[in-house]
Formats: structure tokens, C-alpha cells, sequence
């Protein structure tokens, strides 16, 4: 677990840890000491706690001019023990949007797994959004098969198009406009 990093490349264009209006302003990181763990294996220091003892993220990006943020997420995402969407939504979500953020993309390879519980927070997020969305990049199929199960289809976009596998070579910027024609493209049907 350990060995799972979040994404580095962008740090050039964005680090939250130095953006006054992130929920991470002024953390400092210690490369030299591991800390953290999931289920007692330790994670990398760069990821971010949200309050979940199971589900940690990194912000890779923010653009409060154009109102979008890039999220990677790690671990298992746990509603049914943990309320693991209560912490993301309290602590980090409904930071965000207040700084005039309402287009989320999560970037959910590196959930390990998915136990649900009721939609009431995603509901909630949903309904915050007045012209937003969310989306999930690159989640498993099982972890999609239980949104589904849930009915969180209905609050994330995800799937199809939205695997999107060479994210990693494009610019924060990029992704956000390729993101947003398949957004539009869908609801224009």
C-alpha cells in the first residue's frame, strides 16, 4: 500500500498545501516518516486525511476561475461503517464549494473498494450544484456495479467515456475540457 503514490505531475501547476483557499493550506509532509495507514498498512505520506479511517485523497488541482477541481482518492471508500462520503463532503466538498467550486473530477482507480449505505449525502452534494457535476474517472467495475446497486448513477457520472486511461498525460486544464464535452454530450441526450 505503501507504494501507491498520488499522482506528482502537476505539483508544477498546483499544490494544495499552497493554495490559500484549499481546505490543505500550510500542511507540511514528512517524506521521511510513514504515519498513516489503512487496515494497518502504511500509506504514502503525500495523501491527504479527510477524517475517514479508510479513504484519503489528494487535490491534484484547482481552478477557481473556471470552478473545477481534480481529486484522486485512495483506499476504500466505506459508507456503511465509516460514512466515509460524510467526511469527504463535510471536510472537503462543502470547503470547495464555497470557494466557487462545482465541477468535481474524482479520479477513482485506486479505490480498492466500495460498501455502501443510503444516497442522502450525494443527494445533498447533488442538489449543491447549481450548473456542476460529478464525475469518477477510471473506477473498477465491481466499485461501478455497487454505485449502480445504489443508485449513485444518478449523482456521478462515470463509465463508458468517462475512462478515460491516458489522464495522466494530459494538462489539468485538457482533461477538465475533454470531461466537460462528454458531460454536455450526455445531457444533451
Amino acid at each position: 500500500m505503501h507504494e501507491i503514490a498520488p499522482f506528482h505531475r502537476w505539483t508544477k501547476h498546483y499544490r494544495s498545501e499552497n493554495d490559500p483557499q484549499s481546505p490543505f493550506y500550510g500542511k507540511s509532509y514528512n517524506f521521511e516518516s510513514y504515519s498513516e495507514t489503512i487496515y494497518g498498512y502504511y500509506i504514502d505520506p503525500d495523501w491527504d486525511y479527510i477524517g475517514s479511517e479508510t479513504l484519503y485523497i489528494k487535490i491534484l488541482y484547482t481552478d477557481y476561475d473556471t470552478g473545477f477541481t481534480i481529486i484522486e482518492l485512495f483506499g476504500e471508500w466505506n459508507d456503511a461503517i465509516h460514512n466515509d462520503i460524510m467526511h469527504l463532503k463535510r471536510n472537503i466538498v462543502e470547503h470547495l464549494i464555497s470557494e466557487g467550486i462545482e465541477k468535481f473530477i474524482l479520479i477513482t482507480e485506486n479505490i480498492l473498494n466500495f460498501h455502501g449505505s443510503d444516497d442522502a449525502y450525494y443527494e445533498e452534494w447533488f442538489e449543491e450544484l447549481d450548473e456542476g457535476w460529478v464525475v469518477a474517472l477510471n473506477s473498477r467495475d465491481f466499485v461501478q456495479q455497487e454505485w449502480k446497486h445504489y443508485g449513485l448513477d444518478y449523482y456521478i457520472n462515470f463509465g463508458g467515456t468517462l475512462d478515460i486511461q491516458n489522464w495522466r498525460t494530459l494538462s489539468p486544464r485538457l482533461l477538465f475540457d475533454q470531461i466537460e464535452k462528454i458531460i454536455r454530450n450526455r445531457l444533451s441526450y
